[in-house]
């Protein structure tokens, strides 16, 4: 009995040593249900995944390793940044105004090819045809309406996250309403009553859904900033990991992530929405980032970082000051995610201060 026990330990350890430490890759494809949990097919597209390529196997001091191939490679994709590829997602989208002052929107949810880099395209659910999902952004006090029209193959809903809702509303298939099948609508209802950062998604199959697609920023109102500072510039940055759509920013992988931009001097406040399945260190170099709010919600004491850790479902809202000119690193400090033998990829992009 002794030797069965250490027998079986020893194949369980074997097999937990050989399991990858981002886990599987269980696919992609949107039409199929499966999903890749963890982005680990779009890493393995460039050599990131356990990184490990042709170009960096072989023994810990690399002599095997073609230094000079993979610098050109390296070099090769730095200089097509930012590549330009078919379709923009988190477009800013302009309700329509009803009778009583209502802010309407639609969000039609259904199967699209979409661009991640160029040459990459993967079959995603988007909603309105772009991924990330149209940004809604509405006043405080504002009374609104999201009519969900779904063309997809498979039903769906979306919940509101971060978003002040009544139970009804909250979008949770089976819990709070039923989901919406394909070929029908659902009309959301949303007293607008608090500043918020928030973001919506699909809660029906969403291991599948959100990673192919199916999420967007709403921001209601305008975040205070400390001392009553304004911004000279907003952006949002949203962060996947999983599913179709895999390691990217704001939808797109390096080097079709687009870049940040200001003047020397001038402030941008940012907000991370992390979408994913995993937690991501936002590392911007050069200059330093000021913590203003989590959530949405202000802090009452501000603090300075240059590595923000955001993890799922999590919103972190900073503030930049261009203090030095040049073009400055942004990425998620998980190289993995971010770099390989053959260059930058997936959720890396750049803090231009001109």
């Amino acid at each position: 009995m002794r030797e069965n026990r250490y027998l079986i330990g020893a194949v369980a350890f074997a097999v937990a040593a050989a399991v990858p430490l981002w886990g599987p890759s269980l696919g992609g494809d949107a039409s199929t249900g499966t999903t890749d949990v963890h982005g680990a097919a779009a890493a393995e597209a460039h050599g990131a995944a356990g990184m490990a390529s042709p170009a960096t196997t072989g023994n810990a001091s690399g002599a095997d390793l073609d230094w000079q191939a993979m610098d050109r490679a390296m070099a090769e994709r730095a200089k097509a940044f930012p590549a330009k590829t078919a379709g923009e997602g988190a477009q800013v989208l302009k309700p329509t105004i009803l009778e009583d002052g209502t802010k309407q929107f639609t969000l039609t949810a259904g199967l699209v090819d979409w661009e991640v880099e160029p040459g990459k395209v993967v079959k995603a659910m988007a909603y309105n045809g772009m991924v990330p999902g149209p940004t809604l952004r509405v006043d405080v006090g504002d009374k609104v309406e999201v009519v969900l029209k779904n063309e997809l193959p498979q039903s769906t809903v979306i919940h509101w996250h971060g978003i002040p809702v009544t139970n009804e509303m909250d979008g949770v298939a089976d819990i709070t309403q039923p989901p919406v099948p394909p070929g029908g609508s659902f009309t959301y209802k949303i007293n607008a009553d608090r500043q918020s950062v928030g973001w919506y998604h699909s809660h029906h199959n969403g291991s599948e859904q959100v990673g192919a697609g199916l999420w967007g920023a709403f921001v209601i109102g305008d975040l205070p900033l400390p001392g009553g500072a304004k911004a000279d510039h907003e952006a949002i940055m949203q962060l996947q990991d999983s599913g179709a759509i895999g390691l990217t920013l704001n939808g797109k992988s390096f080097p079709a992530t687009k870049p940040l931009e200001m003047k020397l001097g001038e402030s941008m406040l940012i907000h991370y929405i992390n979408a994913g399945s995993t937690p991501h260190p936002m590392h911007l170099h050069g200059v330093d980032q000021l913590v203003v709010a989590k959530d949405g919600f202000p802090l009452a004491q501000p603090y300075k970082a240059d590595t923000v850790l955001v993890a799922p479902g999590e919103r972190y809202s900073v503030l930049v000051v261009g203090t030095k000119r040049g073009s400055w690193g942004f990425h998620c400090h998980i190289f993995p995610h971010s770099e390989g033998s053959d260059g930058m990829f997936g959720m890396f992009t750049e803090l231009r201060i001109s």
